[in-house]
């Protein structure tokens, strides 16, 4: 018997990296994610194959039950490796997806390039969870660690406020609909960003966070009450400083666009993936001549 899990992909408005030490971020889940299709199977082993966007096969192998049991690792194949992982994970949660079957057939397909970084993995741990009755949050930290915001994204089709309180994850669904939506656009920065290391790397520096998590809460809050673009633009500018001074770096617009008319936000892990762009103008032509091709608008991304 055939079952099929879809999850939603994601991108982090505010509260990137802070939502880590307990600041309330606001996340909006995308019109593409990707689906798992799970078949019986036989021999104590999964088929997996897994389709980008374009129909493209990116990962096909066969992967044993004593390999997720014993959760073995493959040095030239990372991306084995770390389904491995996940798969170990869900088997330590819930046996009896392994214990009491014979085998499966899987597929997973993305209805976005994977390398965009609208949540490949996180869409993946969130329907493997929903296929084996788990949950996905508890299945995210034990693979791989992280806030979970991404996951909350996954499960929810609107708008979320996304919190960790006592590392439990807080999550309400809000009406988010800017008024001004026409000037928002997302860009494409031509590069994935690992996560992990993005995490690492504000592990390293921060400072006294604690500090600066009111002001990002306020700032989420004015974002998304405001019907004033010029207030929203005045919120987008200010966060961008104060992660740029916790991160120590530069902001995306210093780095890349200082001739850009406009407003230029980071979304997720500075330095890749996706940024949010405010602009009075439609910023296509611009962004082209710089070499980035991939301009959407608020409404073809957002769900």
């Amino acid at each position: 018997m055939k079952k099929i899990f879809y999850s939603n992909g994601k991108l982090l408005i505010t509260g990137e990296y802070v939502v880590l030490d307990g600041a309330i971020a606001l996340a909006l889940p995308t019109k593409m994610g990707q689906n798992l299709v799970v078949e019986n199977g036989s021999d104590k082993k999964i088929v997996w194959k897994s389709y980008d966007f374009d129909g493209s096969i990116w990962f096909d192998d066969t992967i044993l039950f004593s390999d997720i049991v014993n959760k073995k690792s493959f040095e030239n194949n990372a991306v084995k490796t770390t389904l491995i992982e996940i798969l170990h994970e869900s088997y330590k949660l819930s046996p009896v997806f392994i214990n009491e079957s014979d085998g499966y057939i899987v597929s997973t397909n993305l209805t976005f390039p994977k390398f965009w970084g609208l949540g490949t993995s996180s869409t993946l741990i969130n329907n493997i969870a929903s296929w084996l009755q788990i949950d996905a949050f508890a299945l995210l930290r034990n693979a791989f660690g992280g806030s979970g915001y991404d996951i909350a994204c996954a499960q929810n089709n609107s708008a979320i406020l996304y919190q960790l309180a006592n590392e439990k994850p807080l999550v309400k669904t809000i009406s988010f609909n800017p008024v001004f939506k026409e000037n928002i656009y997302f860009v494409y920065l031509n590069k994935k960003q690992s996560s992990k290391t993005a995490i690492a790397n504000y592990r390293s520096k921060q400072g006294d966070i604690a500090k600066v998590i009111p002001t990002i809460n306020e700032i989420t809050e004015v974002l998304i009450n405001t019907t004033d673009l010029q207030e929203f633009t005045k919120q987008i500018e200010k966060h961008e400083v104060l992660m740029s001074e916790i991160l120590e770096m530069q902001t995306v617009k210093q780095s890349l666009f200082p001739d850009f008319d406009g407003i230029i936000k980071s979304l997720g892990a500075w330095g890749g993936d996706f940024v949010m762009v405010i602009s009075e103008n439609n910023p296509i032509d611009y962004f082209a001549t710089k070499g980035y091709d991939v301009v959407v608008s608020y409404d073809e991304i957002i769900l």
